[in-house]
């Protein structure tokens, strides 16, 4: 990808190309505005929590406690708030495509009312994520629990939403196969991640781990997709989906976030193809016919196809059918009716000779199937 170029907000997107990897100056609402309608494949929302903190918060040695005091996480009332909630979903919604999906990420002070204006608008809900740090920030003054984890709503753009990414069979490869659990254990940024200033200070106070960001995306994305943040801080989604092989959008109005988020996106070093290859289903590939492998030259009428003990040999015939004698039909029925049974998987139970040694028919679906598949798959 290109270096993170910057827009004003000052006129509405033409093309594609004014727009994608781009950081938007300004407004969320205005600049959401800007973007064509159903242009983007998933939205990574961070907004402002409304933590409504009210004086200095010291640690019992005294020290002051560096927390979220900035202008922007300030509102003068829950009805402020939840004005604010409903017009930057509203406008995040009409950019969204009919098969995309939103995550929103907040804390008790926040998610719960934002779930609710979700709901109002039309989106529907398909989990909340229970984001547990391992290295939470303590309860100084002891008087509740100590909050050590944040929730992510994961929501479709309607009820009705058909084809939505999610990468059923690559989460569970990657939790030892075993399915992909909603609660998700992993540390705050810190460390070299931390973003800090010449002063040595955070960058942003509330930076999100890149972690966190990259299993949202492989989750529930794919290689080339489009990813919008319309609350860009210091640049975690747009560092994750360069480096995933995603394209992204930002929108930040705090020019020296904007500095940073840049800064950062142009280190990033993009994985390579290969590596980003999604593990699927059989479900999910090409759906193969047996005939299409006599069509492509695989297998030609009157070979001899035999089960994994030759106790049978069939032969193929011109039609996209196997025969023994008299008897006929498909590679299924075929198989099932010689061995008794109602049921056979043809692509498994015949095998083909090659160089003295049998192998699977399904290894030639799977030929074929690389033939269908677009370029860089």
């Amino acid at each position: 990808m290109s270096a993170v170029r910057r827009l004003e907000v000052i006129s509405p997107v033409s093309t594609k190309a004014d727009w994608l990897d781009t950081i938007i100056k300004g407004d969320c609402v205005a600049a959401l505005n800007r973007l064509p309608d159903k242009s983007v494949d998933v939205i990574f929302a961070d907004p402002p929590y409304n933590l409504q903190l009210s004086g200095a918060l010291h640690r019992p040695d005294q020290s002051l406690v560096d927390a979220v005091d900035d202008e922007w996480d300030q509102f003068e009332n829950f009805a402020a708030y939840d004005a604010f909630t409903r017009a930057w979903l509203l406008a995040a919604r009409r950019v969204l495509k009919p098969n995309g999906t939103i995550w929103v990420i907040g804390s008790y002070h926040n998610i719960f009312r934002v779930g609710a204006i979700m709901q109002d608008l039309g989106f529907w809900l398909l989990n909340d994520i229970i984001w547990r740090k391992t290295n939470p920030m303590p309860n100084f003054r002891g008087r509740r629990f100590q909050n050590a984890h944040e929730t992510m709503i994961w929501a479709s753009r309607d009820r009705d939403a058909k084809g939505y990414t999610f990468n059923y069979e690559a989460m569970k490869a990657a939790n030892d196969d075993v399915q992909m659990r909603s609660d998700w254990l992993f540390p705050i940024c810190t460390g070299k991640e931390r973003l800090k200033d010449e002063n040595g200070d955070k960058v942003h106070p509330t930076q999100k781990p890149e972690a966190l960001l990259a299993r949202v995306m492989l989750s529930s994305t794919k290689p080339g997709d489009v990813v919008l943040d319309p609350f860009f801080g210091s640049g975690t989604t747009g560092a994750v989906a360069k480096r995933l092989g995603r394209h992204f959008v930002g929108i930040e109005r705090e020019q020296s976030y904007i500095d940073a988020a840049q800064e950062r996106i142009a280190q990033i070093e993009p994985l390579s193809g290969e590596t980003l290859r999604l593990m699927t289903s059989k479900k999910a590939e090409p759906r193969i016919a047996f005939a299409s492998l006599i069509e492509s030259g695989l297998l030609k009428p009157g070979t001899q196809l035999f089960d994994s003990r030759r106790r049978w040999a069939a032969h193929v015939r011109a039609d996209g059918t196997l025969a023994i004698g008299d008897e006929a039909g498909s590679i299924h029925r075929l198989g099932a009716r010689i061995q008794g049974l109602d049921a056979c998987n043809g692509w498994t139970f015949w095998h083909v000779e090659v160089e003295g040694t049998l192998k699977p028919i399904d290894d030639l679906r799977q030929k074929a199937r690389q033939t269908m598949l677009p370029a860089g798959a």
